[in-house]
């Protein structure tokens, strides 16, 4: 499978890319960037080009991929809808198109938010044209488009935010995700999550064009080690410095435990017990390691 990513230096981009590099069916990945900067690996390629809006000096270079992950965005945060719907809008839309023309084969991944209103006519205005950028991707002619709406993200393996804010945010946070990862399951996930879906999504399709986080989480923890039993453990122990925010499990396990005394639901029950014994391999072993995939509907 080859693949291209726009954004790869958001904080997306880089766990989409660090998952692409991973994936053994990658045969390669280009990547659109301003400027050189990203790490050298025998599967990625780097185009340089300024204007991401206007693809045709570099058009010959394009064709023969078999998807294209598109994790380019900005904030809308003190920018006029004029301004954000051309940064948004109208240069996804017109990526989209080259590539629609030069790879009619390609399934199609763009990273909206959740929120995103589809009938463009809600009082958010950054809703409102992620809104009308997802319709317009829907009608173009890919072999597959999809559209990915996340919440809260947490990066992973030193994925980073450009924006100095969200990363203070993210440090702060941190500890508590494996809090929030129970407490609002369909509201968080993580970068390699994402990065995951994505490519289980374009090998084995999915029924529905949009995706949540609810439904991006169906993203199959398999075992690589004794430690991934636990579903969150490649999320806390990702890095070896999660290894200091493991206490948060003993406040997971109790809420989990609180919940299935209320509910009686067995299937909980045995969720929590796995938490708990889960708990003390994690530690051990530093980091763990999981693979990720999307079941398909039928």
């Amino acid at each position: 499978m080859k693949v291209i990513i726009f954004g790869t230096t958001g904080m997306v981009g880089q766990g989409v890319l660090r998952e692409c590099l991973l994936d053994p069916d990658v045969e390669s990945v280009l990547a659109i960037v301003r400027k050189t900067n990203l790490p050298q690996h025998a599967k990625l390629r780097e185009i340089v080009h300024q204007d991401v809006s206007d693809l045709s000096a570099i058009e010959d270079r394009l064709a023969g991929f078999d998807a294209c992950f598109f994790c380019l965005g900005v904030s809308s945060v003190v920018m006029k809808e004029e301004e954000y719907r051309r940064l948004t809008f109208d240069l996804t839309v017109s990526v989209a198109q080259t590539l629609a023309k030069l790879n009619p084969t390609m399934t199609f991944i763009y990273v909206s938010g959740a929120g995103t209103d589809s009938t463009e006519r809600g009082r958010q205005m950054w809703a409102r044209v992620k809104g009308r950028t997802e319709n317009a991707l829907l009608q173009m002619r890919f072999k597959a488009v999809y559209l990915f709406r996340p919440a809260y993200i947490q990066p992973l393996y030193g994925a980073r935010t450009k924006t100095a804010w969200y990363a203070a945010f993210y440090a702060v946070v941190r500890p508590f995700y494996p809090l929030l990862k129970t407490l609002l399951p369909n509201y968080v996930t993580t970068t390699e999550c994402v990065g995951r879906a994505m490519l289980n999504i374009t090998k084995r399709g999915f029924a529905k064009p949009v995706l949540r986080i609810a439904t991006s989480t169906l993203c199959a923890r398999s075992t690589r080690n004794e430690a991934s039993d636990c579903p969150h453990a490649s999320e806390i122990s990702s890095e070896p410095a999660d290894q200091a925010h493991a206490c948060c499990w003993s406040t997971v396990a109790r809420i989990c435990a609180a919940r299935n005394e209320r509910t009686k639901d067995w299937e909980a029950t045995a969720h929590t017990r796995r938490l708990w014994t889960c708990r003390k391999p994690i530690l051990a072993s530093g980091r763990a390691w999981n693979e990720g995939g999307i079941r398909p509907q039928h």
